[in-house]
């Protein structure tokens, strides 16, 4: 197991990361330049994941980041690690391209337990490009029912794993929060990449947006083996900078420059936890099982004061108010209150809604 860097060392990693990630003070306009910046976000918790691309402009809001989504230009899918995540729509194809057949063996032993093979993946895919040809819309429901009316059973995490092969193999892609697409007709014009190509812009323009981070938590958060991204990384070395921290080198854009005082009210899931495979520079292990409960794999929104995860906030919505509750691990300070109650102040702006604290 890792040990967590030195206090030094955490505070140096999250002002870093803080500046890469956009998240210390936005730049940014539009949501497409933001997950474009960022390579890849992890999108399972919709309502999040639009906020982790808000949060990383300078004033878009939901209806902003919605309608980039439905516009085509971004969308979501299964790049890497089977985990669902929001990719520029030209970035997904080369993205697939590497972990694709990785995430089809990964899922090969859990097909044979449900009984699904390469007759019923084959047919599968023939009935989804028969409902969705044509620039065709269905949402998972809808592709569902279509497997079951062609005599494909869905029960249980058949569906599921229906739907995962399709996307894996790069056939479907979702074009909104439950609709279907082929990735052929909704991405016309994708960018075609040779391995090598495809193997160093994973490896430059994760580090660009997500370091300084280490080899290790580029192989975590691809799914690639160490050796794959260690060689991909070698022929990109040049066009990146380094810092060693307790003897553990560290990758990132040139002339990143550390920017961490703020307050920050991040959503689960947010690629500043999700993003690197060892997490402890801003999330004290003692407090990791507050932010996942049981392990069970769901990250909770968290509070982050000066590059620190420092608790938990949840929200519920009503038809005139976002209620905000907060579950810090300690006592904030009045400027840690302060800063918290701004980033809401921001959050609403982003909901088109007011939010109340408490």
């Amino acid at each position: 197991m890792t040990s967590r860097p030195a206090p030094r060392d955490r505070r140096l990693l999250t002002a870093l990361r803080l500046a890469a990630q956009g998240i210390a003070h936005p730049t940014l306009e539009s949501p497409v330049e933001v997950v474009r910046s960022m390579l890849a976000m992890q999108a399972q918790d919709y309502l999040g994941t639009l906020w982790s691309v808000g949060l990383r402009t300078r004033a878009a809001t939901e209806a902003d980041v919605e309608a980039t989504h439905a516009s085509g230009t971004i969308v979501r899918s299964w790049p890497q690690r089977g985990t669902l995540h929001l990719v520029a729509a030209e970035d997904l194809g080369w993205m697939l391209s590497l972990t694709g057949e990785r995430m089809l063996r990964s899922a090969a032993a859990r097909n044979r337990e449900l009984g699904l093979d390469a007759d019923i993946f084959a047919r599968a895919a023939a009935i989804a490009r028969e409902r969705l040809a044509g620039a065709g819309r269905a949402d998972r429901a809808e592709l569902l029912a279509a497997f079951a009316a062609g005599g494909i059973a869905v029960e249980g995490q058949r569906g599921s794993h229906l739907l995962g092969n399709l996307a894996f193999t790069g056939l479907v892609v979702l074009c909104g929060r439950t609709e279907y697409a082929l990735l052929d007709e909704h991405v016309p014009e994708p960018r075609r990449l040779d391995p090598d190509a495809a193997a160093e812009e994973l490896a430059l323009r994760y580090f660009t947006a997500h370091g300084p981070a280490t080899l290790r938590d580029l192989a975590w958060w691809s799914g690639l083996p160490l050796t794959f991204v260690r060689d991909a990384t070698a022929r990109v070395r040049d066009r990146l900078d380094a810092i060693e921290l307790g003897g553990v080198e560290y990758l990132m854009r040139p002339g990143l420059e550390p920017d961490g005082d703020g307050v920050h009210a991040l959503p689960g899931f947010d690629e500043y936890l999700l993003g690197y495979g060892d997490r402890s520079a801003a999330l004290a292990p003692e407090h990791a099982d507050t932010i996942v409960p049981g392990g069970n794999g769901m990250f909770l929104p968290t509070i982050v004061a000066r590059g620190e995860v420092v608790g938990t906030w949840k929200r519920t919505r009503t038809t005139r108010v976002v209620r905000v509750t907060t579950g810090p691990f300690a006592p904030l300070s009045g400027v840690a209150e302060r800063g918290f109650a701004s980033a809401m102040r921001r959050y609403g702006r982003f909901l088109g809604s007011p939010v109340e604290i408490g």
